[in-house]
């Protein structure tokens, strides 16, 4: 019998080898056919540009976001403000850098809160199945009946306007997202040789879950994850947009755009220019995501 046992866990011992190096053979072909879309690697650098700006955003902005200078209100891009100011006078490109800072925490942590959340659900439901299955799916299913901008906007309404709220308003919206994506890759890895070998050997639930499953959706979850930044910039822009996110004078982008559009006819770079910076910032995000996503799909491979 025991000899029996260490033929067993030898053979385990092979096939996460083997799995290893698939797995690290598959992440150098993803590179491989990521860096053939160029459009995902030039968005990919913008973003890389905009977190090294929200990073050292003290050091690279001009003005302090938060002075008022009437005398300067509503000054139009120029030699002294490259982004002009707004209706108190603070410069526009200071507190689009210092937004940044803003923007990015709340799309990264939104996605970390229903990432986390989201993938241990859906190893749970996917890996035991019954009824743990089923109410875990029917509570994303009641989720998933709201819009995601009204759910953010129930759960912002019970907890107060906020951005530490908002992030967890937008990832509370985006947490069936990965749920559901995790639990059918468990439900097909959890058949596969390696993981039946590890039960015959007498692997614990937690480490066959952690150690075999977990590596396996991580590859679809970081596509997801970096599509859902994008979203959750957007999201929280809105809700800041509709006053329930950030507060003045805080310098968030879609606070911006909202505090500017009373001037647009006569300033409209005050509302303009943030807005260009929160769909270009969102186009980068999505554009990455699909160049992930073609080149983690192996159907979708040219």
């Amino acid at each position: 019998m025991t000899q029996k046992m260490a033929v067993h866990e030898a053979q385990i011992a092979r096939d996460v080898s083997e799995t290893s190096v698939k797995r690290e053979g598959q992440f150098y072909l993803i590179w491989r056919q990521l860096r053939k879309k160029k459009s995902a690697i030039v968005s990919g650098i913008i973003l890389l540009i905009l977190i090294v700006v929200a990073i050292f955003a003290p050091h690279i902005a001009p003005y302090d976001p938060l002075a008022i200078s009437p005398i300067d209100t509503l000054e139009p891009p120029g030699k002294k403000y490259l982004l002009g100011t707004d209706h108190l006078g603070r410069d526009i490109l200071s507190r689009l850098i210092f937004g940044a800072r803003i923007s990015l925490r709340l799309g990264i942590m939104s996605v970390g809160i229903a990432g986390i959340v989201g993938v241990l659900l859906g190893l749970l439901a996917g890996y035991y199945g019954g009824w743990l299955d089923s109410i875990i799916m029917r509570f994303m299913d009641i989720l998933l009946a709201f819009p995601g901008i009204l759910l953010a906007l129930g759960v912002v309404a019970v907890l107060g306007p906020g951005i530490t709220n908002v992030m967890i308003a937008v990832g509370v919206s985006s947490i069936p997202t990965f749920t559901r994506l995790v639990r059918g890759s468990v439900l097909a890895i959890k058949e596969m040789e390696h993981i039946q070998a590890a039960r015959i050997v007498g692997c614990g639930h937690t480490r066959i879950i952690f150690l075999h499953i977990l590596p396996n959706v991580i590859a679809p979850s970081i596509v997801v994850a970096t599509l859902g930044i994008a979203g959750a910039i957007l999201a929280g822009a809105g809700l800041s947009f509709l006053g329930v996110g950030a507060q003045p004078p805080i310098p968030e982008w879609g606070l911006m755009v909202n505090e500017g559009r009373r001037y647009l006819r006569i300033a409209w770079w005050v509302t303009t220019i943030p807005g260009i910076v929160i769909m270009a910032t969102v186009l980068a995000a999505n554009i990455l995501g699909d160049g992930l996503r073609d080149a983690i799909d192996p159907r979708l491979r040219m």
